[in-house]
């Protein structure tokens, strides 16, 4: 015990030092990026969601009803389908409500939120559902110019044992025929290449996890419109489409790793579908989380190695802060010693921007096509196999 305090209190000492010579610089340039991003956000706070409350409290420009009516601008109706698990289901709705006001500084954005009532919920996230969420036949109802999906913590690589593998085909066909566009993230786009275009996703031998370089493919794509020619996106997934797969289905692949991984497809019609297979929408210390997670598996004993660190994520003094700290949970320590707070300090992002220009774009093409009228998909003129044309 003695051994263990003296190696948790040098570990804490240790990072302490490193800490305090990184923040002061770091911080401020987070500051100042911060700040640009929250004087720019245009969600409204339509209802008592939990989650505008927290984005008021870290400083984010959100419009009440009030000021929103007041002002003569056409407003932008998303809908988020949070497939997530319980203890990522609000981070998830930040994380694409932070995304989609930072997109446009004109629109204002009514965003609702639902899921899935066969999704397996403890009863504190279901009460929040409750409380909070919309159902999907009040969507259907009054209608969505753009819809996102997000993921599912699914590993098995036949997606049709999943309890929620036919009501999401129902979400997607109302949303194909309905919706403008929909935006889909990792698991969501191997759930539509499956039923809609006969493609199934495969097992990775290794889990894909860490921060991985792309690069764009189709330049003159308007969804590619100012974005860097070379992006990092992270990927935290068991599972993969090809890219062979995307391209005989008829689909355009617009970013692909070097290794031809696709991150980015759209639809044969270049735009109702935006297929993601990493995570954009992640914040700073999101695979942190995650790896934090497994460590902490492991220190409990129930998972037998170590994990590997995320693929290029973590810059030299955190990779040396981590090695520090898997001697000493190879050693008996079960405490984590590190704050959040650190770790937004010390990890750096290098696909924050990028997200927010692939998505400001999607919106903005959005706003282009979509009818004044929620219930119709397209204003009058656009052909749906073919709607970017009239750009």
């Amino acid at each position: 015990d003695k051994t263990h305090a003296y190696n948790r209190d040098f570990f804490k000492h240790h990072v302490h030092n490193l800490l305090r010579l990184q923040r002061i610089g770091v911080q401020k340039t987070y500051r100042e990026t911060q700040r640009k991003s929250k004087e720019n956000m245009t969600l409204v706070a339509y209802k008592a969601l939990p989650t505008f409350e927290r984005l008021r409290q870290e400083g984010w420009a959100v419009l009440s009803p009030e000021r929103s009516q007041a002002q003569e601008i056409r407003e932008l109706h998303i809908g988020l389908l949070n497939m997530m698990p319980d203890k990522a289901l609000e981070a998830t709705e930040r994380q694409f409500f932070r995304l989609i006001g930072e997109s446009n500084q004109i629109a204002q954005f009514y965003v609702h939120p639902f899921t899935l009532p066969e999704l397996e919920r403890s009863a504190e996230a279901q009460s929040y559902i409750d409380e909070y969420y919309e159902t999907f036949e009040s969507l259907k109802k009054d209608g969505l110019d753009a819809l996102i999906i997000t993921g599912a913590n699914v590993s098995d690589p036949d997606l049709t044992k999943a309890a929620f593998w036919e009501p999401l085909q129902d979400v997607m066909d109302w949303a194909w025929e309905n919706v403008t566009s929909t935006l889909c993230s990792c698991l969501a786009t191997h759930a539509v290449m499956q039923f809609q275009y006969g493609q199934t996703r495969a097992s990775l031998k290794n889990k894909l996890l860490g921060v991985y370089p792309h690069r764009v493919l189709e330049r003159n794509h308007p969804l590619m419109r100012g974005v860097n020619t070379v992006f990092d996106v992270p990927h935290s997934r068991y599972n993969e489409i090809s890219r062979t797969q995307f391209e005989d289905a008829g689909l355009m692949v617009l970013a692909a790793s070097h290794k031809d991984d696709v991150h980015m497809a759209v639809s044969p019609d270049g735009f109702r579908q935006l297929l993601f297979q990493g995570h954009p929408e992640y914040d700073t210390i999101s695979l942190y989380k995650e790896y934090q997670r497994e460590v902490k598996t492991f220190m409990n004993k129930d998972l037998r190695t170590y994990p590997p660190l995320p693929h290029n994520y973590m810059n030299a003094e955190v990779q040396k802060i981590m090695k520090t700290l898997k001697k000493s949970a190879q050693k008996g320590q079960t405490d984590w010693p590190l704050t959040d707070e650190d770790m937004c300090a010390m990890i750096e992002n290098s696909w924050g921007d990028t997200a927010r220009s692939l998505v400001g774009n999607w919106i903005g093409l959005v706003y282009q096509l979509t009818n004044v009228e929620r219930a119709k998909p397209f204003m009058d003129g656009v052909d749906p196999d073919n709607p970017l044309a009239v750009l």
